[in-house]
């Protein structure tokens, strides 16, 4: 068997730049290294109906969102299996044989779900679909037989779930499921992006994000405003580094090139991050530094949502075509999945008579 991805996103909203770094320009890589035999990418709207099960037009509205961010970061349709997962009644199928290899036990310490559940004011109501979420997540990989998952540091628990399933019903049934093995971010600093206001997190609900279909204006006005270090009050004052958001997303997408093109006074990010930490670098200079550098990787992403803009009615056949392609697969895991747990009765008769 060959290695094969699974990811994907839920279509809560529009994707910034914290999903960049963090995940689609890892896909991007796997996709074009040739080193996988197939990718799938997910649209999660089922799961993200889980907590959004009274606003479904949200969901439904971001679903062409998070499409044409795929597209304009470089996932390619002849090369990746764009699909929604709601068109995949398959998974739903698989969700409910896999509930019967977990208990209820498991799930509440699950350190992922337990985090998200205080996150979303859930402790007093738990909606029984966003409690099980981690075995539907389960059944997305295994419905492919993804070999290799792409995720943050904070899906860990998610995927240890998902083996957990796997080796459970493997021990029982047969050797069918595939236990899948994780890809985190190769730089440490993309695991988490913090937002523009320095908050921990990049959050859509904290409106401190910038967003991959940002325009050139945005992006500079949202830079340009940084939190950075409260203490460096003026350019000769020594600056702090740690906890300094233009400088975290300086270490997320400076290169060397950047400085011979737009810094050249300096050699290289250590030489910069020295100067402001002992005095007589502004704030205002490193912003707009950090504006040319992100500008630069966004510039090419613009342009491509742009040209897919154009047609939406293409970027739904996309959707569409990568869906059936999609329910094929996952279709077949399920055959093998009642085949070894023996309730494919119609195809074998003599089952009834064992």
């Amino acid at each position: 068997m060959g290695k094969i991805v699974l990811t994907g996103d839920r279509p809560t909203g529009r994707l910034h730049i914290g999903h960049y770094v963090g995940s689609l320009k890892r896909r991007v890589e796997m996709q074009n290294s040739g080193d996988y035999d197939r990718m799938f990418v997910m649209i999660a709207d089922a799961q993200a109906l889980t907590d959004n099960f009274d606003n479904p037009d949200k969901v439904r509205k971001n679903i062409i969102e998070v499409a044409l961010d795929y597209l304009s970061v470089g996932l390619n349709p002849s090369m990746s299996t764009l699909f929604i997962q709601s068109q995949i009644p398959e998974l739903t199928e698989l969700t409910f044989y896999y509930m019967n290899l977990v208990t209820v036990s498991r799930l509440q310490r699950n350190p992922t779900v337990k985090a998200e559940i205080q996150q979303r004011n859930f402790e007093a109501s738990i909606p029984v679909g966003f409690f099980c979420y981690p075995i539907s997540q389960a059944a997305d990989i295994t419905a492919f037989k993804a070999t290799t998952v792409p995720v943050g540091e904070d899906q860990l628990p998610m995927i240890e779930q998902t083996k957990e399933i796997v080796r459970k019903f493997n021990s029982i049934y047969d050797e069918v499921l595939v236990e899948p093995e994780v890809v985190l971010p190769d730089n440490e600093v993309c695991l988490r992006l913090p937002g523009i206001d320095g908050k921990a997190k990049m959050s859509k609900s904290l409106g401190n994000c910038i967003y991959l279909s940002d325009s050139e204006k945005e992006v500079q006005q949202k830079i340009m405003s940084m939190y950075t270090d409260p203490l460096h009050l003026q350019v000769s004052d020594p600056g702090h580094i740690e906890g300094n958001t233009v400088f975290t997303y300086l270490d997320a997408f400076c290169r060397q090139e950047h400085f011979e093109r737009y810094l050249p006074e300096y050699a290289d990010l250590d030489e910069l991050k020295s100067h402001y930490q002992r005095g007589g670098l502004g704030d205002v200079k490193v912003k707009k530094f950090l504006n040319k550098v992100v500008q630069e990787e966004l510039e090419p992403i613009r342009i491509r949502r742009s040209e897919y803009e154009k047609d939406i009615g293409a970027v739904c056949d996309i959707l569409k075509a990568g869906s059936e392609q999609a329910r094929a697969v996952a279709s077949q895991t399920l055959d093998e999945v009642k085949k070894a747990m023996k309730i494919n009765y119609f195809e074998n008769r003599g089952l009834f008579s064992e």
